[in-house]
């Protein structure tokens, strides 16, 4: 079984909202089947900082990143989510 690494853009909801704690929560709601590999914060505008996951999944999952936007969107404190690109790796 192969894995896909994706993208994930995470808006929050205002610049009132703590991106380590996102963060805490995010990782508190993903199934054991998806490994955040890397987190990273990005400016988006008027001192607004938002979320880029890197996360691994499984390459065979059906549903693709259906389930992934939709359990991101249901966390506190974000606003929306953007998956930017999935890949296959190698390994």
């Amino acid at each position: 079984m192969g894995r896909v690494v994706l993208a994930v853009r995470v808006n929050p909801e205002g610049s009132e909202v703590d991106l380590d704690e996102l963060l805490e929560r995010i990782k508190a709601s993903l199934p054991p089947h998806y490994e955040i590999l890397r987190s990273e914060r990005f400016y988006i505008a008027f001192g607004l900082y938002g979320l880029r996951l890197y996360l691994a999944m499984p390459e065979d999952y059906e549903g693709g990143t259906y389930e992934l936007e939709n359990i991101l969107s249901s966390v506190e404190g974000v606003s929306s989510v953007d998956v930017e690109y999935v890949t296959r790796t190698l390994i």
